[in-house]
């Protein structure tokens, strides 16, 4: 996967099929302490503490469809290549919370890449997850929240495209506001 959204999206599938109801996704971008961290968290069904172990080896899956399962191990292939870490913590039936360290300042630190987008994917196609996003930079933070953006639209569900488009334009121009690194902003995939 060449951006971490991508990753993003790979990992949060894993919470959608175990259930959960609750996503929530946060980086924590610092250049003054060379720190940016990922943290996705849900309340679905968990992992099994038999697979807990090895849930970060690519053959180890609980699909039934391919053998092989990358989201996980491609998070930690890329956070330790920057000095960092994955850690996972999970319980059945308590949810899972996925946290990724990286050195901010490392030359292999992957973009983040179109993470508004992802979150248009993720809210369009399943309404009946509520999906929070926060992303804190030494200049501020910005959150959003898709049952906040549900509850003032008066709306069920977030899949009209006018709307998407809107909602991702202003994603992209929050962040820009806090000075995140590395996120594809505009339509013509302009990097911030």
């Amino acid at each position: 996967m060449k951006t971490l959204a991508l990753n993003i999206l790979d990992i949060v599938q894993n919470s959608i099929r175990a259930s959960a109801g609750l996503i929530g996704i946060s980086v924590m971008e610092s250049a003054e302490r060379d720190r940016y961290v990922i943290e996705i968290s849900d309340n679905g069904t968990g992992i099994p503490a038999g697979l807990l172990d090895n849930v970060t080896d690519p053959f180890v899956t609980t699909r039934t469809r391919r053998r092989f399962g990358l989201g996980l191990s491609l998070l930690k292939f890329h956070a330790e290549m920057t000095g960092g870490k994955l850690e996972i913590r999970s319980g059945a039936g308590k949810g899972t919370r996925v946290t990724a360290g990286f050195s901010f300042s490392h030359i292999d630190r992957q973009p983040m890449g179109d993470i508004a987008g992802v979150l248009m994917i993720l809210a369009a196609s399943n309404p009946g997850i509520d999906f929070t996003y926060s992303h804190q930079t030494d200049s501020g933070e910005y959150i959003f929240s898709t049952r906040e953006v549900k509850e003032y639209l008066g709306e069920e569900n977030l899949n009209d495209r006018a709307l998407l488009a809107d909602l991702k334009e202003m994603i992209g121009e929050n962040l820009h506001n806090i000075g995140a690194s590395g996120i594809y902003a505009d339509a013509g995939g302009n990097i911030f």
